[in-house]
């Protein structure tokens, strides 16, 4: 996906070769230009620089807008994911009918994906990036980015739907049964389509059994038979009722 991103951008970026000098009386297009360049040779800080530059010296320009997107994508790549975020607000804010807006979007989502870890750590970052890539299948779903960003939420809900199980297993651990008892529920209700609904299922078999609450335990027990009848979660279910 990567390569995605790489198209867009060089789409977008101008033609012509930018001059060497650094002299700050640049045009905006030789500004720009110059940021290309800088793009070409990885230098990333330094092309975000120059796109900065256009903005701050030439904000009525036409390569203005141009380089919001462009100093975006070399903050992006130079891990920079706060001042990333930051230009493509300020291009969805002041843009919202531009051709690549839906790349706009697409970018914030990424910003906010490349930062997520395991989850057995706080998942704000991967809820962000969730809101981000629906923001792209809701308005944008016949674009370039519809379909890859449909592809990183099935990533992204199985981290979100590991958060709540760590959670839950750690109040089960304290025999807080309840607050256990909402987080895998949670699961079930939310996360449906991911790895993490057995397991869940079954400590509903497990919280239910322990509170000797046995009509709910059987319940639960018959939903995880008819879903999941060769799973070793529905095995460690049935021998809770044997």
């Amino acid at each position: 996906m990567k390569k995605l991103v790489l198209g867009l951008v060089f789409l977008v970026a101008a033609c012509a070769s930018a001059p060497s000098s650094q002299d700050s009386n640049l045009t905006a297009e030789e500004l720009y230009n110059q940021g290309y360049d800088q793009l070409q040779q990885t230098a990333w800080r330094r092309a975000a620089q120059s796109f900065e530059k256009v903005e701050l010296e030439h904000p009525y320009s036409k390569w203005a807008t141009k380089a919001k997107l462009m100093g975006a994508y070399a903050y992006y790549k130079d891990e920079k994911y706060d001042d990333a975020i930051l230009s493509l607000d300020r291009f969805i804010r002041y843009h919202p009918g531009n051709e690549n807006i839906a790349y706009a979007y697409y970018m914030k989502g990424l910003c906010y994906y490349d930062q997520i870890v395991g989850s057995e750590k706080d998942q704000e970052i991967t809820a962000k990036a969730n809101e981000a890539f629906e923001q792209v299948i809701v308005r944008f779903p016949n674009s370039a980015y519809a379909k890859d960003a449909e592809r990183k939420q099935v990533l992204i809900r199985d981290h979100l739907a590991g958060q709540e199980m760590e959670v839950g297993r750690f109040y089960l651990e304290q025999k807080n049964y309840l607050s256990a008892l909402n987080r895998f529920s949670a699961v079930i209700k939310d996360y449906q389509t991911t790895p993490q609904i057995e397991e869940a299922l079954y400590r509903q078999v497990e919280i239910y059994t322990i509170l000797g609450l046995k009509k709910e335990a059987a319940d639960a027990l018959r939903v995880l038979e008819r879903n999941y009848p060769k799973s070793r979660w529905y095995q460690k279910a049935a021998a809770l009722q044997a």
